[in-house]
């Protein structure tokens, strides 16, 4: 099958920086992909790699393949290509599949209600406030999630303890170190935790490649995988805890779609901070994963990304928008 590959590079800021496992992240960037088949159904998809290393192997990908790539090239791309790649490429893929078998719009589904994601210092307190308020009688449905291993011990133990004495006793929170801590550090807050029901999971409490001590960790509390993920993906067979997958960048999301329609559980759905094409993807998955055994919110970190066309809804309005 001949296809016509289009793609636009865009940029955009996000609304506050934030601190992730490969640095304090200030903005995203990538290209946006439209690919037409020659009936002239399309198929969006979004490329947004993290690394600067795979950016550049995304742009040497995109050299290579042209304007008029086979099939076959573009499925070879996304086994040879960083994730962000096969994302981009199989999201578009599945969705020309799609409406050439059925008519319809893959990628559809509305995302459910996400966890809270909270700055690492006292200025989420006064919003917070308003936010419990709000939610009286729906405590249970309040998730936050708080970036940690960022300051001292000392600091952020304070920080948590007050949280904690907001925080209704129904509500959930995970802590995500970002690879952050040491062994010790991660007992010390497994233990800080053992006896809070509050305590949904420790994300990432170890080092990437400290898997033996991430298992034993797993035996206490609740422990959720994520850039370990990333780097060993076959622990996605092995990992019984839950496991954070970022669609916009493990890789084709035509797997992770199959997973979840078959009901496999403990799997949370995480944004990279998408355009609203890559995002129309992540929600759908993030409504599926509401239909399995494990239902959780997904991280989709709202009011973090500026408004715009850039974010909306309609694909076509993103892809002018760039």
């Amino acid at each position: 099958m001949n296809l016509y590959l289009e793609i636009k590079p865009f940029a955009f800021h996000l609304k506050q920086s934030l601190n992730t496992s490969q640095g304090i992240l200030k903005q995203k960037k990538g290209w946006l992909i439209k690919l037409t088949d020659s009936s002239g159904i399309c198929g969006w998809g979004e490329v947004a790699p993290i690394s600067p290393l795979e950016f550049k192997k995304c742009a040497a990908i995109f050299n290579m393949l042209g304007a008029n790539p086979l099939r076959e090239s573009l499925e070879e791309s996304i086994k040879l290509g960083p994730g962000a790649l096969g994302f981009g490429i199989g999201s578009a893929l599945a969705e020309i599949d799609e409406l050439t078998i059925s008519g319809n719009q893959k990628w559809i589904l509305e995302a459910p209600k996400s966890a809270i994601l909270l700055a690492n210092d006292n200025s989420f307190f006064p919003k917070l406030d308003s936010l419990l308020e709000n939610a009286k009688g729906q405590e249970d449905k309040l998730t936050f999630k708080l970036k940690v291993a960022i300051h001292s011990m000392n600091v952020e133990e304070k920080l948590i303890h007050k949280l904690l004495e907001y925080l209704p006793i129904n509500a959930r929170l995970r802590l995500d170190a970002n690879s952050g801590w040491n062994r010790t550090e991660a007992i010390h807050w497994a233990n800080y935790f053992i006896n809070d029901s509050r305590l949904e999971w420790l994300e990432q409490p170890l080092a990437i490649d400290d898997i033996e001590g991430l298992f034993v960790l797993s035996k206490e509390v609740p422990v959720a995988l994520d850039e370990t993920l990333l780097k060993y993906p076959f622990l996605k067979n092995k990992w019984k805890s839950w496991q954070i997958r970022h669609p916009s960048l493990e890789g084709d999301p035509r797997i992770l779609l199959q997973e979840l329609n078959h009901k496999t559980s403990h799997i949370s759905i995480s944004t990279a901070f998408e355009t609203g094409i890559g995002r129309r993807c992540v929600n759908h998955l993030a409504a599926l994963q509401q239909r399995t055994p494990t239902p959780t919110a997904p991280g989709l970190a709202p009011s973090w990304c500026p408004k715009g066309n850039l974010f909306s809804k309609n694909p076509l309005s993103v892809w002018e928008a760039t």
